[in-house]
């Protein structure tokens, strides 16, 4: 059995002074993304536990949301302000996992969670993401639920968080801390393309942590919605999901922001369905303009060509889920 190392970290500047003492060292918080991958052979040998930090806090304040890195899921999706102003982000983390993992899962550990990829799971096939240079079965393998955009020869995995996806569409920004720095990234530059060097997941240097998320208030920020397409009903990971952001103003589209989950490599954005949607009525005609575009540039594999349509289809019922009311 492998031996890990476990350290309790008292302050913040404690837990990242415990990281750069231990290089590869791993931050845990609820845990339920590392249960799993320890279960399966993918852990590191150096735990630092951050869970008693006080990193839990869920800001509304005049201009944006400020949620803390250790926030759970729950406390997020039930909070009346995250509801009434930020709906998208209420709604992604009610889709996702289960009520028992919610109230365990941290924010942070949600964005930075493994791919649910079978292949990246399983030690006894070869997956670059876990072992660089052993291949990607996933590519002439099954590949039902594997990307669309963003792989490379190297890496299909799909990124796993509803919630990144939510966070993609309002335009977040996430607060990162080193021992010896501190940088604001927007969403989007957390994550990471596959290329040739899959088993980098995130943009995070050696000791870094995520220690808040911020979004801004809008008026899109207030019309947004999360719509995820799965094989059941609860409990899974998904096949297609949309968040949508819309500004209208006399019945026409001033801003839209759309990003997509269960199709990318990393949450993906929908520039092009966008762009059609940019000073357009919002009606009809050009919600179905910018689904038809919400396919544009992907790349499908052997299996998951359906993900195509599936896409557009979703995109135009989250478009019009928004101005139904």
């Amino acid at each position: 059995m492998q031996q890990v190392a476990y350290h309790r970290a008292a302050s913040e500047d404690a837990a990242l002074a415990l990281a750069a003492n231990h290089p590869g060292a791993m931050f845990i918080a609820g845990g339920t993304d590392m249960l799993q991958l320890s279960k399966q052979g993918v852990v590191p040998t150096q735990l630092i536990d951050i869970s008693r930090l006080p990193l839990d806090r869920i800001e509304p304040r005049a201009g944006a949301l400020r949620i803390g890195a250790l926030a759970r899921l729950a406390d997020v999706a039930d909070h009346p302000d995250v509801r009434r102003d930020w709906p998208a982000l209420a709604q992604a983390i009610a889709a996702s996992a289960s009520p028992q993992i919610r109230n365990l899962a941290t924010v942070g550990g949600n964005l930075l969670q493994r791919t649910r990829c079978g292949y990246f799971r399983s030690a006894d096939l070869p997956c670059n993401k876990r072992e660089p240079g052993s291949g990607c079965a996933a590519r002439d393998g099954e590949n039902r639920l594997h990307a669309i955009f963003g792989t490379s020869p190297h890496c299909v995995a799909t990124h796993a968080s509803d919630l990144a996806v939510a966070l993609l569409a309002l335009q977040a920004s996430v607060h990162v801390r080193g021992h010896d720095s501190a940088r604001v990234l927007p969403i989007a530059e957390l994550f990471r393309l596959p290329g040739d060097t899959p088993q980098r997941d995130s943009a995070l240097g050696a000791g870094e942590m995520i220690v808040s998320v911020e979004v801004s208030r809008s008026a899109a920020a207030r019309r947004s919605c999360y719509l995820k397409v799965r094989d059941r009903a609860s409990f899974e990971f998904a096949v297609v999901s949309v968040a949508a952001a819309l500004e209208i103003e006399d019945g026409v589209i001033r801003s839209a922001r759309l990003a997509a989950g269960g199709v990318g490599t990393v949450p993906w954005r929908l520039v092009a369905s966008e762009r059609a949607l940019a000073g357009a009525r919002a009606e009809p005609a050009a919600f179905a303009a910018a689904a038809a575009r919400a396919a544009d540039g992907a790349q499908p594999l052997s299996q998951n060509g359906f993900k195509l349509e599936l896409l557009r289809r979703t995109v135009r019922r989250a478009l019009e889920g928004l101005t139904d009311a």
